[in-house]
């Protein structure tokens, strides 16, 4: 994993001048979401890792928690945590949030992108998209958000621009297996939606320019490929942006 992090890095710079005041007020209410959630968290020193562990028995590297993942039926978006092994994660963490949608709950129009040795599902909802993963650290806080390649988390490739129609709906509206964590991780996608776009926009630039190199390799099965862009953020660095933002008006 850490091999690619030079290259697939986005810049950590957090530019909201393109926004509307729509998008600020929906960042600011996700934002308010995110650190609610935090807040309500510690008072019993919990947090969001090990909310999401709760009674899940022993932890073990590689396996999805909860077990089954979490997939709302109405929206279709899902999500689990997992860690990899120590020394395949990144410097200070625990392990990772991934964040996916189904077809079911798709925009109209959007299809599996034409790529080579692409295999159809049985189940047409099992070609699933990755949104977004969510890096936690050792404390269950956020620090990180990264793309993958197609192998890493076996979903359907989807073009950048048809994972950006999916970020609107991407919520998980359900209270199991935690309603913190089901809240927190919804609004962190929206709290943090300029960066996602921009990583999902470089994910695309990386594997174009991985394929120019590797003309010979498949690029969505290249192992040496594994982490496709990535960003440091803070959650309260992003509401401090976003707040200062909407008092320029």
């Amino acid at each position: 994993m850490r091999a690619e992090l030079p290259e697939a890095a986005v810049k950590p710079e957090i530019d909201l001048s393109g926004l509307s005041r729509e998008q600020l007020d929906e960042m600011v209410l996700a934002g308010r979401e995110v650190v609610d959630v935090h807040r309500v968290l510690a008072k019993t020193k919990d947090n969001i890792v090990g909310e999401i562990l709760r009674g899940q028995g022993k932890f073990f590297e590689w396996d999805h928690y909860p077990k089954g993942d979490v997939y709302d039926h109405e929206t279709h978006a899902q999500y689990y945590y997992h860690a990899h092994a120590l020394d395949q994660r990144f410097e200070g963490e625990h392990g990772h949030f991934h964040t996916f949608m189904r077809p079911k709950g798709m925009p109209k129009g959007v299809k599996p992108a034409a790529v080579p040795n692409y295999k159809k599902p049985k189940d047409p909802n099992d070609e699933l998209s990755h949104v977004i993963a969510i890096s936690m650290d050792k404390h269950g806080a956020p620090f990180r958000l990264f793309t993958v390649n197609r192998w890493v988390t076996g979903e359907v490739w989807y073009t950048g621009e048809d994972v950006l129609r999916m970020l609107d709906r991407f919520v998980i509206d359900h209270a199991r297996p935690s309603w913190p964590v089901n809240r927190w991780i919804t609004g962190m996608v929206r709290l943090f939606r300029p960066q996602i776009e921009q990583l999902i926009k470089k994910r695309d630039r990386t594997v174009a320019d991985w394929q120019a190199k590797h003309p010979d390799r498949d690029v969505f099965e290249d192992r040496e490929l594994e982490i496709t862009s990535y960003v440091d953020v803070s959650i309260d660095e992003q509401v401090k942006a976003v707040t200062a933002r909407l008092r320029q008006g």
